[in-house]
């Protein structure tokens, strides 16, 4: 059962889209075969910005992601050519 969200909103010009689409694509399975407590992972792409939501089990292991290697030293170099300022990111826990 998912308990908490990650989400991501990033500001990505609409010509970076795709590369920055590859990304995710590239990195949903590790994350969702290697992350412990990782649920879901989800794209969302909206006129104004672009969301990844990921899913996991608890708050604590959304927040161990966010400082683990996949996402600091694959994930974050890899977008980052694409970000028009920094994302904004947030973590809710579920009732």
């Amino acid at each position: 059962m998912t308990k908490a969200f990650l989400e991501i909103t990033m500001k990505i010009t609409p010509e970076n889209r795709p590369s920055a689409g590859e990304v995710y694509a590239k990195y949903k399975q590790p994350f969702l075969s290697d992350i412990p407590g990782a649920k879901s992972k989800e794209l969302l792409l909206r006129p104004e910005d672009v969301q990844v939501i990921h899913g996991f089990d608890s708050k604590a292991n959304a927040e161990s992601y966010l400082q683990g290697n996949l996402f600091q030293k694959e994930v974050v170099p890899a977008l980052t050519p694409y970000l028009m300022e920094n994302p904004d990111i947030r973590i809710y826990e579920c009732a």
